[in-house]
């Protein structure tokens, strides 16, 4: 039987946002909550395989534990600002997050595939000269659940909820987006392995880029495993 461990309701602006926990955290999260340990694989399917943005709708829990849940925690997604359509059926979306920070997500359809162009970094530190984010300042780091949020934001829109399906519009991820991913290691790792994990987003590491222009340090430890993507780009040093 569930029994709360939390007695004070926060705010709404106060709740913890789930969204974005790897299973790791969202164990804890529920164990410190006063929560069963299975509660955490529950959990994990409304929130990463339904795209549940409801704790009312997540009907194999009971009304009692979903009403707490509610009263202490989000499953929040970033605003979208601005949503464009190209002529081509590109979409683009600007999210903004709660600070008032604003990155671009881009999905790119083609016959084989749908390519989701996703951001690490509310600007960069580099200046390569074929990307226009190099022409502004690095704000901050995204966290791992901003850069899974821009993932679920575009199931969102297509209606790709519950994942995976045989008809999926986002087959592949490209790091690619705005920041330089490697700068960004440790938050871009934790949010891969969500996006990787069969239970989770459930997408290939095979369907994988990592774009960098060249964070020699970073791309070692790729290579050792801690993130395990197979593909990584490197930009042209003479672009950068």
């Amino acid at each position: 039987m569930y029994r709360a461990m939390q007695p004070s309701i926060p705010s709404e602006a106060q709740r913890p946002n789930l969204v974005g926990l790897g299973r790791a955290a969202l164990a804890a999260e529920l164990a410190a909550f006063g929560a069963e340990p299975f509660r955490a694989r529950q959990l994990w399917h409304w929130i990463y395989h339904r795209g549940t943005t409801d704790f009312a709708a997540m009907t194999s829990l009971s009304k009692t534990f979903r009403e707490a849940l509610a009263a202490h925690y989000a499953l929040s997604r970033p605003v979208v600002s601005r949503s464009q359509t190209s002529i081509d059926e590109t979409r683009k979306w600007l999210l903004r997050f709660a600070d008032g920070q604003e990155v671009e997500t881009v999905h790119i359809p083609e016959e084989d595939r749908g390519t989701l162009c996703v951001s690490s970094q509310v600007g960069c530190t580099l200046s390569c000269t074929f990307c226009h984010t190099g022409t502004q300042r690095l704000v901050r780091n995204l966290t791992a659940a901003e850069i899974v949020a821009q993932i679920m934001i575009a199931r969102d829109a297509l209606g790709e909820w519950p994942s995976p399906q045989s008809d999926r519009q986002v087959t592949n991820i490209v790091l690619m987006g705005m920041g330089e991913p490697l700068f960004n290691y440790d938050n871009v790792a934790e949010a891969l392995k969500i996006v990787m994990d069969p239970e989770g987003l459930a997408i290939s590491r095979r369907k994988i880029t990592l774009s960098t222009a060249g964070v020699v340090p970073a791309i070692r430890r790729c290579g050792a495993g801690a993130i395990r993507v197979p593909a990584t780009r490197v930009a042209s040093p003479s672009n950068t």
